[in-house]
Order: structure tokens, then sequence, then C-alpha cells
């Protein structure tokens, strides 16, 4: 909701201000230098990015106003997610783990956890890594670099929406010059008219101007930065899952591994060691005894 309160701000300074110079509001409402704009911009996204990317775009700019995808109680599931599955393999060995990794929708330990569950990317990349850990031959440094550039990827996808808006902003000022331009031309055609009519002409020019910067810096580009940051937020998931199996690869307990894991997360988000601790230990349903 900060999306919102942030861009409420902008308007109300802005117009505020402009209404305390003695400024007339409806002079700012120029509907032409809107459409030029807008459309202009608008088309020039849509033939700029392809189908995928412009409902990904859509999908994140809605998912703003719902907050982060994980928040504090969905690490605290993943962590106990990640720790089941390491005390399975102690115990019962990598085997074990093959039915839960090719159907984890039946399986009782990724059940346990429906709100995971529910995250298919997250779900499909625990399970891949799985897989190469219980069919591969591959050491713990092959298996990190593999990890390096399957996250690389995910996380260019992941931002590549937030890189469109930006892109796009980057070219509000220049649509809002064409519009000030076409607005000048306007008034050159009517000279010879009245001088009052001639000043609300550039009055309109003008206003093409300001509504592409303001566009540009006040909207567009603080949203693009918005998507941005969320999306890496989102991506600190995906960051935990492999600071896990790494650590497990390398020999440590499920306990340690977990923790390992842990000290990945961002602050804000990161459960206390002592509350995942008491946790792991509490009767959880669906943990590995």
């Amino acid at each position: 909701m900060l999306v919102v309160f942030g861009s409420l701000v902008v308007l109300i300074s802005v117009l505020g201000g402009f209404l305390l110079s003695h400024g007339q509001l409806m002079a700012l409402w120029q509907p032409y230098e809107l459409l030029i704009i807008g459309g202009g911009a608008a088309g020039a996204f849509l033939t700029a990015n392809p189908v995928k990317l412009v409902k990904a775009t859509c999908r994140d700019m809605l998912g703003l106003l719902k907050g982060p995808a994980y928040r504090r109680q969905d690490y605290i599931d993943l962590l106990s997610l990640l720790y089941d599955i390491f005390a399975l393999m102690r115990k019962n060995g990598l085997l074990s783990l093959e039915a839960h990794i090719e159907d984890p929708a039946s399986s009782e330990i990724f059940s346990a956890y429906p709100r995971l569950l529910a995250e298919q990317h997250l779900i499909e990349f625990i399970t891949d890594c799985l897989r190469l850990i219980v069919g591969g031959s591959m050491n713990p440094q092959e298996l990190e670099q593999l990890l390096e550039v399957e996250l690389e990827t995910h996380h260019q996808e992941a931002e590549a929406p937030a890189l469109a808006v930006m892109k796009s902003a980057d070219a509000l000022p220049g649509f809002g010059i064409v519009a000030a331009v076409l607005g000048i031309v306007t008034t050159m055609s009517q000279l010879s008219g009245d001088t009052s009519r001639i000043g609300e002409h550039i009055a309109g020019a003008l206003v093409g101007t300001f509504l592409g910067i303001l566009l540009c810096y006040g909207f567009a580009g603080p949203l693009a930065s918005a998507m941005e940051s969320r999306a890496q937020e989102d991506g600190k998931a995906f960051e935990c899952v492999k600071v896990a199996l790494m650590a497990n690869l390398r020999g440590y307990n499920p306990m340690v591994s977990v923790e390992f894991a842990r000290k990945s997360l961002s602050d804000h988000a990161r459960p206390s060691f002592v509350d995942m601790e008491g946790h792991l230990k509490g009767d959880r349903s669906g943990a590995v005894a």
C-alpha cells in the first residue's frame, strides 16, 4: 500500500504547490496531452516487449498492492520443510526422497506446508535440486555453480518487468516533448487569432512537458523501483533453499544447514534463532522424527 500512499503524496504535493502559487487547476487538464503521452508510452511498451512480459508486468504491478510474496511465517515454513527433508535424508538415505520429489502434492512432507506447496516455481526449484542430489554424482562445487546459473536466470526473469517499466519511464519525458511540440504547432497556426487563445495553447503545450516529467519521476520510475525491490526480496526464498542444500551436501547436520539458510534471509523477514529452534523442536505436523 505504500505505492498508493506515495503516489498520492506526489500528486497532492505537486498540485497543492501549484494551487498555492495561485495556479488554476483546470489549466493542467489537457486531455489531448495525456492521450499523446500516455498512448505513445503504452504503444511503445507493447512494441518493445513480448506478450509474456506484458502479462508479467501487469501481474507484478498488482502484486505491489499485496506486499511481498513471502512473509516471516512463510520463511519459517520453508526452513521447517528443508529441515524435514534433511532429517529424512539423514535417517533413511537419499533414495527415500524419490517418492516425495516425484509427487510433492501427495508427499507427507510437502503437503504439511500448503502455503508453500501453492508456490509452484519454488517447489519445482526444490525438487529439481533434490533430483540432482539423489540421482547425480555431482560434487558440491559443481552443483553450486549450476544453482548459481539457475538463480541468475531466475532473478533476471523476475526483474525483467521492472526493467521494462523503467525503460518506459525514461521515454515519458520524450513523449512530453512530442506533446509540447505538437502544441506549439497548433499555436503557430493560430497566431492571427485572439491572444488569449494563443496563451491557452502555449500553456497546454507546456503542460505536455510537465506531464511527461511528472509521470516519469513521480510515478513510473518509482513504480519500477518498487517492482525491482519486490522481485529481489522474493528471490531470497530461492537463495535460502540454495544455501541450505549446499550446507547439507557439505555434511552439516539438518539443524546447522537450516541455520545457514536462516542467516541468508533479510533482517525484517528472518525468524530469530530461538523461535526457529523452538519451532523445529516443537510438535509440527509432517515433521520427520
